[in-house]
């Protein structure tokens, strides 16, 4: 079969996804400059989680003068190992992107099974459907910046000029009003706004032991986010 056939047409292998029902996942979503990373790492930093890596198929690459390193920011696997694993139906889910592939792998989640922990990753919001589709105990939180300002302030931090700046911001909002709007019309997303670090992770380990359920405060965060997504809007 033709690769990009292949990749469009994947259904991962149900006895897989049946013997994970199981194990204990969260996904960590969010707009850029919502504090992502640095949520992870404090999370993965407490011993309870374990970092669930993805699988590419581009090279690694050079962030802040720091190369990536296999097995720790990417699986990075050849093309004959993705179509192997496609093949295998290995993956939760694969995407192709610029021309590579992307994927998460089942074995992961093996693995954090077998250490006791709770699996993470941060994923983007296409994703997420299709892992509470295959493993419905996952949980999705959405990290909020705190406010349209400090949010704005957050991603001029990253370039050296205004004028840079300018130059991504109408992609950089574009991308954040889709992702709220699509975080929005789903009821599976726990919102938690990243004004206090120390604070948000304690939220999020709050959502993670009650077991995805839904409380008074989930309400009272679904409106800050919408009330975030007209600011941007408007601005």
């Amino acid at each position: 079969m033709d690769f990009t056939q292949l990749l469009q047409t994947y259904q991962p292998n149900k006895d897989q996804v049946a013997d994970l029902q199981d194990v204990s996942l969260c996904l960590l979503v969010g707009i850029s400059g919502a504090g992502k990373d640095t949520t992870k790492r404090h999370l993965l930093a407490t011993g309870r989680y374990f970092n669930f890596i993805s699988y590419t198929t581009r090279a690694p690459r050079e962030n802040d003068g720091i190369m990536e390193n296999d097995e720790e920011d990417y699986y990075f696997i050849s093309l004959d190992e993705a179509r192997r694993m496609l093949e295998k139906g290995e993956f939760i889910e694969a995407k192709e992107y610029a021309g590579n592939v992307y994927g998460t792998g089942f074995r992961e989640l093996r693995k954090a099974r077998q250490e006791g922990k709770i699996a993470i990753n941060d994923v983007e919001v296409q994703g997420v459907s299709e892992y509470k589709t295959l493993l419905p105990q996952t949980i999705a939180i959405f990290i909020l910046p705190p406010s349209y300002k400090e949010w704005r302030r957050r991603i001029a931090s990253r370039y050296a000029s205004e004028a840079e700046l300018d130059g991504v911001w109408p992609k950089r909002r574009e991308a954040a009003i889709y992702e709220l709007e699509h975080a929005l019309k789903v009821p599976y997303y726990h919102f938690v706004t990243n004004d206090n670090l120390e604070a948000s992770i304690a939220a999020i380990e709050k959502i993670v032991q009650a077991g995805d359920t839904f409380h008074r405060k989930d309400d009272e965060a679904r409106l800050l986010a919408r009330d975030l997504l007209e600011e941007i809007k408007a601005n």
